[in-house]
């Protein structure tokens, strides 16, 4: 698959919708609209599906899901306080992105970097060799960031930007799939297991330290990807033989861990030049201009 197009392509995406938060004016269209959970991004690029993404869009109704964040009590299922998934909410930015024609809402680059490490330290993901890349990784893979509703081929919904069924979600303490903020930490805790299973299924193999990463990180989306039946058939060398979705949920995966860690550099890179002396930051104009 052609991640590297994939990566260089998101890569100036990426820079374009890091320079309109940070006050820089930019004209034309940004982002790509999101392909069905199966595509890769690479397919994507290929395919040229372009949307128009802005940070401020004067005049444009938006249509998004509705998303109900529930009543504040003192912990969640979770385990987590409220409050911590209020400030949360509070930092989190949106922009509007065009998706099977309806104009839906993504987080920008500085609220998903915010949300999968809040979620991955939660979690204590580093417990099991993860960390918040792979948080980022699966959500690029389930949903590229767009919370929308989905569906197994068994016709089961899929719920939200991290797509959980709703025995899933049940199983693992989530109230409120369509609620961003707590999916992401959901389905950081459900990453954790997901470690602990494929770590069980490739212990008997005589892997390098990069290859045993690598391997534990394909049984992450196996188990995240499959029912118990089709993840049970992984041995840990088999995987060109499991069903095409679940290697392009792989593939997408691992392209959205490096996007983290590029949004990451990108992020200081850009707040580093844009706190040197003489730079000035250019606001778009509002829509009575």
């Amino acid at each position: 698959m052609k991640e590297r197009l994939a990566s260089q392509v998101t890569s100036v995406h990426n820079v374009l919708m890091l320079a309109g938060m940070l006050g820089v004016g930019l004209t034309g269209s940004m982002g790509t609209t999101p392909a069905p959970t199966s595509d890769t991004l690479a397919q994507r690029v290929q395919a040229g599906k372009v949307a128009e993404v802005a940070a401020q869009i004067a005049g444009l109704e938006l249509k998004v899901p509705k998303i109900a964040f529930g009543t504040p009590t003192p912990a969640s299922p979770l385990g987590f306080k409220h409050d911590h998934y209020e400030q949360l909410r509070s930092q989190m930015r949106w922009l509007p992105v065009r998706y099977a024609g309806t104009v839906l809402k993504t987080p920008d680059p500085t609220s998903r970097i915010l949300l999968a490490q809040s979620a991955a330290e939660k979690a204590g993901l580093q417990e099991v060799g993860l960390s918040y890349h792979d948080v980022y990784g699966i959500i690029n893979a389930e949903t590229s960031w767009i919370p929308r509703m989905g569906s197994s081929k068994d016709g089961t919904p899929n719920l939200g930007i991290a797509q959980f069924e709703p025995a899933t979600a049940k199983a693992v303490g989530l109230t409120d799939p369509l609620d961003p903020v707590q999916a992401v930490h959901a389905a950081a805790l459900h990453l954790k297991d997901a470690a602990r299973w494929s770590a069980r299924r490739i212990a008997g193999l005589k892997l390098t330290p990069e290859q045993h990463a690598q391997k534990l990180r394909e049984g992450v989306s196996i188990y995240y990807n499959l029912s118990t039946k089709g993840r049970n058939t992984w041995n840990g060398m088999n995987t060109a033989k499991l069903p095409v979705e679940t290697r392009r949920h792989i593939a997408n995966a691992r392209v959205g861990a490096r996007e983290a860690a590029e949004l990451e550099a990108q992020l200081a890179q850009l707040k580093r030049r844009m706190n040197q002396p003489g730079v000035m930051t250019v606001s778009l104009p509002d829509s009575g201009s």
